[in-house]
């Protein structure tokens, strides 16, 4: 081999450029489940994100076709799983959709609180997981404490802690224990607590606020044109929120506000959540003044609702209509509907189809997770990649909610 008639250290070489390949995930601690992602980075920048779904794929949508209606219920509870009551009362809201019939007034207050603590617990879920991955130990450390004490009242109602399969087609499985209403009250003061404790450590904090402001902004039209809801497209300045546009349950009788961002980066979607705890919190206290004391929680119908227990084991009737429908099925009307209630992380739909029998014909979701996640390369794209961490974390994509 002739040997090179130039010293090299003297030359500066001139190599070829390309674009370095980074996988993220999907078994990746930030990555909040199963999610890849295939950056094309320069330098620390990135220039273009593949964002890949699928890896906790259970089959939930076939899963339901499986069964009665009435066994869906535990299946909606594990799509998220951050808020899992919301699923059980946006599926028995589709059914009831179906079927022509309301839940009694008792049992839509009851939803209501129960909806809006769950709620309280994704957002804090979310906040306090992004805030950790920055580095903010402490924050998530208080909204976890004060999350275990809604768990445990919901724990106390439900007989689970976290997955509750709580909802029945018709109104709730149980009423409400007699501490309920005491019990909720002594958890208000300290969820307001938490969030301003949250609020005092973080929002004038520079090393937060340079990791968070003018990051991963969305702007409005973008956002509705990736089909985005809850507070994800509120945060980029659209005041849309379901319990306020098409009210459900008993919305149109309570007050509150909905929190609109201006920027629709990073730190807004952050600070909307910990503002939508504190509207959360309101709604709770109107409904445990509107809620009845007394009165059914369940739709008085044999063909709909399970008998008592003690009817169950004592009668032949109780016997005969616990095993109609728990073997052949409530019976839904053939027919279809698409069904919409506001989610932790928006809009969250069911599409039912029934042939008029007791098992679904057909059973669809709507998972805001799955359109979030969508607008996740648009939004880190010409970021850096540390910016990928609280991107993600700000989108509150839930795995099992979001694969198909």
């Amino acid at each position: 081999m002739e040997p090179l008639d130039i010293d090299v250290s003297t030359v500066e070489l001139d190599l070829e450029e390309n674009p370095m390949l980074l996988n993220v995930g999907p078994a990746h601690p930030a990555m909040h489940g199963t999610v890849r992602m295939v950056l094309e980075l320069s330098g620390e920048t990135i220039v273009h994100a593949d964002v890949q779904i699928g890896y906790l794929h259970r089959g939930f949508e076939k899963m339901c076709e499986r069964g009665t209606w009435q066994q869906v219920f535990p299946y909606v509870d594990r799509c998220n799983y951050c808020s899992p009551m919301l699923n059980n009362v946006g599926f028995a809201l589709a059914c009831e959709k179906l079927l022509g019939l309301e839940a009694p007034v008792r049992a839509q207050w009851y939803r209501m609180i129960l909806g809006e603590l769950s709620r309280i617990t994704d957002h804090m879920t979310c906040d306090g997981a992004m805030a950790m991955e920055l580095g903010a130990f402490t924050p998530y450390l208080w909204l976890m404490r004060t999350r275990d004490m809604i768990y445990d009242l919901l724990e106390e109602e439900t007989g689970a802690r976290l997955t509750y399969s709580f909802g029945r087609v018709g109104g709730m499985a149980l009423p409400p224990t007699d501490g309920f209403r005491d019990g909720v009250r002594a958890l208000l003061e300290p969820i307001l607590s938490t969030v301003d404790q949250v609020e005092r450590i973080l929002v004038d904090n520079r090393i937060f606020l340079d990791r968070t402001e003018g990051v991963g902004v969305v702007a409005a039209e973008d956002a509705i044109s990736l089909g985005w809801t809850g507070p994800c497209l509120r945060a980029s300045g659209v005041p849309y929120d379901v319990r306020k546009a098409h009210p459900y349950l008993e919305y149109d009788e309570v007050e509150f506000d909905v929190p609109v961002g201006t920027r629709g980066d990073v730190f807004d979607r952050f600070q909307l959540r910990l503002e939508e705890i504190r509207q959360s919190v309101r709604i709770v206290r109107q409904s445990l003044e509107r809620m009845p004391t007394s009165g059914p929680v369940m739709f008085d119908d044999p063909r709909v609702s399970y008998p008592p227990k003690d009817e169950v084991y004592t009668t032949i009737e109780g016997t005969i209509q616990h095993f109609k429908l728990v073997m052949e099925g409530l019976k839904l009307p053939a027919g279809e509907v698409y069904s919409y209630t506001e989610g932790g992380n928006g809009e969250l739909g069911f599409y039912l189809v029934s042939d008029g029998s007791g098992t679904p014909y057909r059973l669809r979701i709507r998972p805001p997770c799955f359109f979030t996640t969508a607008g996740v390369e648009r939004m880190i794209t010409g970021q850096m990649l540390a910016d990928v961490v609280p991107c993600f974390g700000s989108v509150n994509m839930v795995g099992g909610e979001c694969d198909h």
